[in-house]
Formats: C-alpha cells, sequence, structure tokens
C-alpha cells in the first residue's frame, strides 16, 4: 500500500513543482514577481506543496537503500491507509488535470496574464476611454455641429476599436475558450439609452 502512496505522493511533486515553474518563470522573464503578488505567492504554495509530497516520496523509498529506516519505515506504516492514499491520489490527480486544461485555456494561462493585476486593469481603462469615449465623443460634438460625415466615420473607427478590444480581451485568435450556453451571463441588463423619435 505504501508503494501507492509513495507514487502519488511523488506524482504530485512533479506536477505541483511544474506548475509553480509555469508560474514564476514569466513573472520573472517579464520582471512582474515583485509587482505581481498573488502569482509570486500563488507560485510559493505549489512549491512549498511540491517539496512537502516530495520529501515524503523520498522518506519512503529511502530504506531500500538501508538509509534512514527508523523514520522511512515509520512513515511507510503512517501512510498505509486508505484514507491516506486516497488523498494524496486525488491531489496528483488534481495537479495532472490541472495540465490537460492548459490548451483549452492557453491565451489565460499564458505569461503574467494568468494573474491580472491593477496596472493590467488601468491600461484596459486608458484605451478603452482613448478608443471608445473620445470617438464617441467626437461623434456626438460633430452630429450637434450637423457634420454628419465626420460623426459617421468616428462611430465606424470607434466601433472597429471597440471589436478590436473585445477581441483582445477574449482571447487571441485560435485560442478562443470552449464556452457552453449559459457561460457568459451579464451581469447586468445592457442599457441603451435612447430617445424616442420625434417627427418634423
Amino acid at each position: 500500500m505504501w508503494q501507492l502512496d509513495m507514487t502519488a505522493n511523488l506524482m504530485v511533486a512533479l506536477a505541483y513543482l511544474a506548475i509553480a515553474g509555469a508560474i514564476l518563470i514569466p513573472l520573472v522573464r517579464e520582471g512582474h514577481l515583485r509587482a505581481n503578488r498573488l502569482g509570486a505567492a500563488t507560485a510559493a504554495i505549489f512549491l512549498t506543496s511540491a517539496v512537502h509530497h516530495g520529501s515524503h516520496a523520498v522518506q519512503m523509498v529511502l530504506p531500500v537503500f538501508g538509509i534512514e529506516m527508523h523514520q522511512g519505515l515509520a512513515l511507510r506504516t503512517a501512510f498505509s491507509g486508505w484514507h491516506t492514499v486516497i488523498g494524496d491520489v486525488v491531489s496528483a490527480w488534481v495537479g495532472i488535470y490541472y495540465w490537460t486544461m492548459r490548451r483549452t485555456y492557453g491565451s489565460l494561462m499564458r505569461g503574467a496574464t494568468l494573474f491580472e493585476d491593477m496596472n493590467e486593469r488601468q491600461r484596459q481603462a486608458l484605451e478603452i476611454n482613448d478608443n471608445i469615449v473620445q470617438g464617441l465623443f467626437v461623434a456626438q460634438t460633430a452630429l450637434a455641429l450637423d457634420e454628419r460625415e465626420i460623426s459617421q466615420e468616428a462611430l465606424r473607427s470607434t466601433l472597429d476599436s471597440a471589436r478590436q478590444i473585445i477581441s483582445d480581451l477574449l482571447g487571441d485568435s485560435g485560442t478562443e475558450l470552449e464556452l457552453g450556453p449559459g457561460q457568459l451571463v451579464r451581469g447586468k441588463p445592457a442599457m441603451v439609452a435612447a430617445r424616442p423619435m420625434v417627427g418634423p
């Protein structure tokens, strides 16, 4: 029984270590490790869990080589119950399942964007302001001055910008999520203020 638990602990250690690396390496490469504390803390959780489970696996196998016999045999006995084995097998399955999801959610898990921070939110807000809000203001002003061509061009340009921003937020081309019915539901209904049209 301990052999199964040792294997499960080893799988947990390898999967969690790989997850920690997948989070840490992009953060370090992009210089976001200090700024992105959520990502760093999440990586630390996976890293410490990997070390914890890995040490259990190593301690259980050491008596085979005549090393740390007392501690290793005691750990084998402690980890020979079904409840312990099932818990470690489930942990290993969760780690492996995470990697099967990376293909589907690749655009969300690539680089530091896995953990969106306030700087990213501010950048998106500025982009929306520059490309959409200002465009609508130009269209409104032109319409008030009876410059219909300028107003229509500003609206077309703003609509194109809005579509591009939405496409960027949803993910890169070719990496879209496989969404089922009802998975993208608005928190609030779309509100479009429109004045009633009055005839001449």
